[in-house]
């Protein structure tokens, strides 16, 4: 068919699979178990149901402003879209137009590579080291920009904000983005290097630690400039992205900060007993600053073990990719749901026996 010759084809990215049933555990796509802020749902009685029938506001106002607020930055300095994905996919369409290679690790969050294949971006990846951690001095180098996620994801790894700044301050003529999906977890954000450098752009989530992965807000600060150039793009692609109801319960949802905070306490709370409790079970596990574990087992295929723990409907996430096939990644659920994963484990030959 000649039609075909003209037809974008791409390998896409392969979310998470999302179980039909509610009788599972599901530990496999780093949603928060809690619920997100009560005044998520108080603020819906403020958006009349006359309101749907107009566009909603292109730029979001109510809630950039309550995100700048909050984070006490300027409304100029902030951007917001449909959830992270969103916002990076602008951000690789508005900073990666070049024709050098944009950076970013051999093992990572696997959006990266698609939409640089999407958009005809050229790209290189930059291995992480033995232990699975970024080395700002592999990234000092000819690029078209720089995006790594901190924590960084599937391995749940920190990078301290030193080193961050060491790779910003070292690429000053590529834009570098700095993906904080997972920073409310335990990592210290790169928000404040946004005045001090022209060229870091900060993105950030409300489907981790503000339980909202099912309204999709995502958001980002940087310079005030690549901000408007971010804009420019939005507005040029779609410029009604986000609807009236989730601009309302997003700018709710971001000033209960006491919620946000003792959700995020529950989750490193159990991710602290959890990972003692794996460890005594005879896992590796690396140490995590995300809402997730990376683990493996040196008496246990790590494939094997996440279809037969499907098999117990359990779902856990599984790469079957150079260096990390013998790992799952394991999100944190409440303690009930993850004292059931552990107790459950100790049925699998191999594991809760003596250690090699």
């Amino acid at each position: 068919m000649s039609w075909e010759e003209n037809v974008r084809k791409v390998v896409p990215y392969t979310p998470g699979e999302q179980p039909k049933t509610t009788n599972v555990i599901k530990l496999n796509t780093n949603e928060n178990p809690y619920p997100p802020s009560d005044a998520v749902w108080a603020c819906l009685s403020s958006v009349h149901p006359q309101d749907l029938r107009l566009y909603p506001d292109p730029a979001a106002t109510d809630l950039v402003h309550a995100i700048a607020e909050v984070y006490g930055v300027k409304d100029s300095e902030t951007f917001a879209g449909v959830g992270s994905d969103d916002v990076l996919a602008m951000c690789f369409m508005t900073f990666f137009h070049g024709k050098k290679p944009i950076l970013f690790p051999d093992i990572t969050y696997s959006f990266y590579d698609v939409w640089a294949d999407l958009m005809e971006i050229p790209y290189e990846t930059v291995p992480l080291d033995e232990d699975f951690r970024i080395c700002p001095g592999d990234y000092m180098k000819e690029n078209g920009g720089i995006v790594f996620p901190n924590p960084n994801a599937p391995t749940g790894e920190k990078l301290g904000l030193d080193a961050i700044e060491k790779i910003i301050a070292g690429n000053p003529d590529s834009v570098v983005i700095v993906d904080e999906a997972y920073v409310d977890f335990g990592a210290q954000s790169a928000l404040p290097l946004i005045h001090k450098y022209d060229n870091v752009i900060v993105t950030q989530t409300f489907s981790k630690s503000r339980s909202l992965a099912g309204v999709r807000i995502g958001y980002a600060f940087g310079p005030e400039k690549l901000i408007k150039y971010l804009n420019d793009v939005k507005y040029s692609f779609n410029s009604y992205t986000m609807n009236r109801l989730t601009i309302a319960m997003g700018a709710a949802c971001v000033r209960d900060v006491e919620t946000f905070r003792a959700n995020c306490r529950k989750v490193m709370d159990t991710r602290a007993w959890v990972t003692e409790e794996l460890r005594d079970l005879g896992f590796i596990i690396h140490e995590s600053s995300s809402n997730f574990l990376f683990a493996t087992h040196p008496r246990v295929d790590a494939g094997e073990l996440f279809a037969w723990l499907k098999e117990k409907h359990i779902y856990v996430r599984y790469f079957n990719k150079p260096r990390i096939n013998q790992y799952l990644r394991i999100t944190i659920g409440t303690d009930e749901d993850m004292r059931t994963f552990c107790d459950t484990l100790k049925e699998y030959p191999g594991i809760g026996e003596d250690k090699v």
